[in-house]
C-alpha cells in the first residue's frame, strides 16, 4: 500500500512508497546558508537516498535558491533552499511493454525540496516532482 499518489504532468500516476523529510539546515551548527553549505546538504541527501535505496535509481529536482541578503560574507552570499528537504521512493507501472504488468514495476529515488512539511498527493505536489521524466529516468524491477 503507498502513503500516497501523484499524478504527473505526462499524466503517469506513481505511487509514494517511503518518504523522508528533514529540516534543510538541521545540522547547521554555525556559519549560514550559502552555496558551499547548499552544495554539501545537497550532495549529502543524495548520498542518503542511494544508501536508502540502492536499487533504484536516484534524481535530483533542482531546488529553488533565494538571495534574501544583499551582502556576501566569508563564504558568499547568503543563498537559501527552501526549509524542507525530501526523498521520496516512487513506484509505477513498469516502463517496458515487454514486461509482464503483474510480475514488474519500475522505481525511481526523487529528492526535492519545499516550504512545509507536507505529504505529496495527486496534482498536489511540487512541480519540480510532478514534471520528472519518468520513462527517462525510473528503471524497471521484477517483484
Amino acid at each position: 500500500m503507498s502513503l500516497s499518489r501523484v499524478v504527473l504532468t505526462s499524466g503517469r500516476a506513481v505511487d509514494l512508497a517511503g518518504l523522508q523529510l528533514s529540516s534543510t539546515y538541521a545540522g547547521m551548527l554555525e556559519g549560514y546558508p550559502c552555496k558551499p553549505v547548499n552544495d554539501m546538504v545537497i550532495k549529502d541527501l543524495l548520498g542518503i537516498a542511494e544508501r536508502a535505496f540502492p536499487t533504484a535509481p536516484v534524481h535530483l529536482v533542482p531546488p529553488t535558491r533565494e538571495y534574501p541578503d544583499q551582502y556576501a560574507g566569508a563564504f558568499g552570499p547568503v543563498e537559501v533552499l527552501p526549509t524542507v528537504a525530501c526523498i521520496g521512493s516512487f513506484r509505477s507501472t513498469a516502463l517496458d511493454p515487454k514486461h509482464d504488468p503483474v510480475s514488474y514495476r519500475s522505481t525511481l529515488t526523487v529528492i526535492w525540496f519545499q516550504s512545509t512539511p507536507r505529504v505529496p498527493y495527486e496534482c498536489d505536489a511540487e512541480m519540480g516532482v510532478r514534471e520528472v521524466d519518468w520513462v527517462g529516468l525510473a528503471r524497471d524491477y521484477e517483484l
